[in-house]
């Protein structure tokens, strides 16, 4: 039996104008996934949205990045956090997409995705027939039908 990208295929939404953050934040923790593609008006593929991404632009400030070796163990600077993180899950979804990165089709070699990966520096990828998305495949799930191949290990 081989490994090929239908086995290790994750169907999820399809991100669309007027969600919200926590929709994403939502189907993220569901599938145990980082990413989501992004539709325009037409349901046709041009984004992607990342947790990354959102924590980044909506949690961090650009001073704390840039300083996280010297940041302790006390965060005064970032008071009631909760309210903070209500507020940010009510959020629109549109000011997060980024750009899409390569897809793959389903037809394609895994080996394939796992180089494109690799090149973008990213763990995952989606997977878009003929203009219709698919799911994604993502590195965890590469490892995890990886683990469940018959074999025996020596030591």
């Amino acid at each position: 039996m081989t490994i090929d990208i239908q086995r290790v295929l994750i169907p999820t939404i399809i991100v669309q104008q007027g969600m919200s953050v926590r929709d994403v934040f939502t189907e993220c923790g569901k599938l145990h996934i980082h990413a989501l593609p992004y539709s325009d008006k037409k349901g046709i593929i041009c984004g992607r949205v990342t947790l990354k991404n959102i924590m980044k632009f909506s949690c961090l400030p650009e001073h704390m990045i840039e300083l996280a070796h010297l940041l302790g163990n006390q965060m005064s600077c970032i008071e009631n956090a909760e309210e903070k993180a209500r507020e940010i899950i009510c959020n629109p979804i549109e000011p997060y997409v980024r750009k899409l990165s390569e897809t793959i089709t389903s037809t394609e070699p895994l080996i394939k995705a796992l180089a494109i990966m690799e090149r973008n520096e990213t763990s995952y990828i989606f997977v878009v027939d003929d203009g219709k998305y698919k799911g994604q495949i993502t590195i965890q799930g590469i490892a995890q039908v990886m683990s469940n191949l018959e074999n025996r290990c020596t030591s």
